[in-house]
């Protein structure tokens, strides 16, 4: 391709003014937003086609900043082994920390280790333990593929970025986008503070139902948590087949 017509692209929400201010004269009238919306497309692409085939998955969300030498470092290793002996490929944001012991674990036990990576100034890079690796320019594609490829979220202690992945997926639970989609926290001296909030300030206060806190499941037990996911999953396969028999039933009867 012509390297005059693909410009650098400016910040993930840079505005119009700031968009121009990047790009050279001889290439704007070529609209320089178009050329995000083909770099969004070719996330999406990219991201399909790695992921097509990937089978059941779980995603594991917990902080970077996770110290190797840690129990919660240790803590994730054995998530990522449980999951993978349960029949689960283990998907992280293949950072270092609690996602690298998620995917170490899951590598080790011989299992798909999955590390979807986004570019940030501060990041080194994917972790070690990645089997497929992809890194995206767009946190709202990365979130997408977490989304689309796993079984359900297990979430270990972590800061803000664990606390963005958690709501967005509780959202779209709790307004049906997904449904069957297990939320499992793991550690309950650490959530309990959080889950205390939600339960004394936003359901107390109006601002949730107390049937939304029953979408997330808290515990300190690894097998508890897979145990979750997998009743989940049956669940999930219960439904597609009654629908499919209701389906059938449906049709046999139209055609009688």
């Amino acid at each position: 391709m012509d390297t005059r017509f693909t410009p650098a692209e400016p910040p993930e929400f840079a505005t119009p003014a700031e968009v121009a201010a990047t790009h050279p004269a001889a290439v704007r009238h070529l609209g320089a937003e178009a050329w995000r919306v083909l770099r969004i497309q070719s996330e999406f692409v990219e991201g399909f086609g790695a992921l097509a085939e990937l089978g059941k998955a779980v995603a594991v969300f917990g902080s970077a900043r996770t110290p190797p030498t840690s129990p919660e470092y240790a803590l994730g290793e054995q998530v990522g082994k449980a999951l993978v002996e349960a029949g689960y490929a283990v998907i992280t944001g293949g950072g270092p920390g609690a996602m690298e012991s998620a995917n170490k674990g899951a590598q080790e036990a011989g299992g798909t280790s999955v590390g979807l990576g986004i570019e940030l100034p501060f990041e080194q890079g994917l972790n070690p333990y990645c089997d497929i690796e992809l890194i995206f320019r767009y946190f709202f594609v990365r979130k997408t593929m977490f989304v689309k490829y796993a079984q359900g979220f297990v979430v270990l202690p972590g800061g803000i970025g664990t606390l963005d992945e958690l709501f967005e997926a509780l959202t779209l639970v709790q307004t049906r986008k997904v449904t069957h989609f297990p939320l499992v926290l793991i550690g309950r001296g650490y959530w309990s503070g959080l889950l205390d909030w939600l339960r004394d300030s936003v359901v107390a206060g109006g601002k949730a139902s107390p049937k939304d806190l029953d979408l997330i499941h808290v515990t300190d037990d690894i097998e508890e948590a897979v145990r979750i996911i997998v009743d989940a999953e049956m669940l999930l396969d219960e439904a597609e087949a009654a629908a499919r028999h209701d389906k059938e039933e449906a049709e046999r009867r139209a055609g009688r």
